[in-house]
């Protein structure tokens, strides 16, 4: 899920920017401290929004690069079990397919990847057995959120499904939902009463 944060820090700014307004200062140091940033609290920062409150600098001796205690907003995308995310795929191995999600990458395991048994081609197509369905790159997806891990902060990993009811690549979603009306459509037109002539 997607939040704006509101973070409050000391921002370090080295003697080279002081000819900057001290916003501007601040700023480029936000940004270079906090965009890609990665942890278990705030998620993936997406993008530093503004900075609001900076304070006087205080230089520390020894260092001589001014400290602004300052309030700052995120955009911050945090990955939330069973949560649905739309996305992209950007690659297909022989163990699962890897999605775009929004700036985030999340991977299917090719067991997860729909509800039949599935093979992987090497023309990086996923394909299953009993439905003919396929998964390729470039494909639009609906997917689960199974499994976040920040073990590694710098390489999280977060798990997905399309097996489930509802998810998939897009096209058969649509397929379903076309599927469903007529069938709604057939069923009502079966349950209608018949007329008679009467003589």
């Amino acid at each position: 899920m997607f939040y704006k944060v509101k973070v409050k820090d000391f921002i370090r700014v080295p003697p080279h920017m002081f000819h900057l307004s001290k916003k501007d200062a601040v700023l480029q140091n936000v940004k270079a401290t906090y965009e890609n940033f990665i942890s278990k609290d705030l998620g993936f920062v997406m993008n530093v929004i503004d900075v609001y409150n900076v304070t006087e600098g205080v230089i520390v001796p020894g260092d001589g690069a001014g400290f602004y205690e300052t309030e700052f907003e995120l955009l911050t995308f945090k990955p939330e079990l069973n949560e649905l995310v739309f996305g992209r795929i950007r690659d297909i191995t022989d163990f699962g397919a890897f999605i775009d999600i929004g700036g985030v990458e999340g991977m299917v395991h090719i067991s997860q990847s729909m509800d039949d048994f599935v093979s992987f081609s090497k023309d990086k197509v996923l394909m299953g057995k009993n439905t003919n369905r396929s998964v390729k790159v470039g494909d639009k997806c609906k997917a689960r959120i199974i499994a976040v891990s920040y073990k590694d902060l710098n390489n999280p990993k977060i798990g997905l499904t399309m097996r489930q009811e509802g998810l998939g690549k897009l096209e058969w979603l649509s397929e379903e939902q076309s599927n469903k009306v007529a069938n709604s459509s057939a069923k009502s037109a079966d349950s209608k009463p018949k007329e008679t002539k009467k003589s």
